[in-house]
């Protein structure tokens, strides 16, 4: 199993962690205490390492579709106005990660990225519908050469810390490409043309880079 790049910090810092608690709980506490303190340990160790897993998928690659950007649960599926960068009317779907997904981002289609901002914000829980536009965040467009631009957007969660993102203003954006990741638990939210097709419904569980959330209206 690979891991992603992103984990190396947090999985030396549980190493240490772990080798440290191993030596403390077999020189110092009874066997029966040692036995339980090296089961956590290890329970820990697994769940970290797990949580910065890479897959080996077979991307969708599908000119007039919209694919997932995360691993997750579809949480909200909507029409709203998005005031940030169209400023208009939207079809909105949200995708929820819990900490035992897959936490790595993929481009839903290629084009050229034409906006990229960070915003520091709160960390409510990710489902809360005010996270979008208050927890910290980056929204990232990209420009379809076809079909106009798309909208995501990562957003952080009560538990993560950290949104990592490599699309850059110019740059080509690859479908099925990873954009970016986001540490523990987090959401996305897509914001897509009116007219675009829903290819899921509330409560789908979906898999980046492979689901199709939407399709283009050729």
């Amino acid at each position: 199993m690979r891991l992603h790049r992103e984990g190396t910090p947090t999985i030396l810092l549980t190493v240490a962690i772990v080798c440290f608690g191993l030596f403390f709980a077999w020189t110092w506490a009874p066997v029966w205490l040692a036995w339980i303190v090296t089961l956590l340990l290890l329970t820990v160790f697994t769940i970290v390492v797990w949580f910065f897993r890479v897959p080996s998928r077979k991307v969708t690659l599908e000119n007039n579709a919209i694919v997932a950007p995360c691993d997750g649960k579809v949480v909200v599926i909507e029409e709203v106005e998005e005031t940030e960068y169209f400023k208009d009317k939207r079809i909105q779907v949200s995708i929820f990660m819990s900490p035992l997904n897959v936490h790595i981002n993929f481009g839903p289609i290629s084009g050229t990225t034409s906006y990229y901002k960070y915003h520091p914000g709160k960390y409510l829980v990710a489902w809360h519908p005010k996270s979008s536009t208050e927890n910290e965040r980056s929204t990232v467009v990209v420009e379809h050469p076809q079909h106009g631009e798309v909208l995501f957007r990562q957003i952080a969660g009560a538990l993560a810390r950290r949104i990592c993102t490599y699309s850059q203003v110019g740059q080509p954006a690859e479908q099925g490409k990873e954009f970016g990741f986001i540490k523990f638990g987090s959401r996305v939210d897509l914001f897509l043309p009116m007219s675009a097709a829903m290819n899921v419904r509330m409560g789908d569980v979906v898999q980046g880079s492979v689901s199709v959330i939407a399709r283009f209206k050729s």
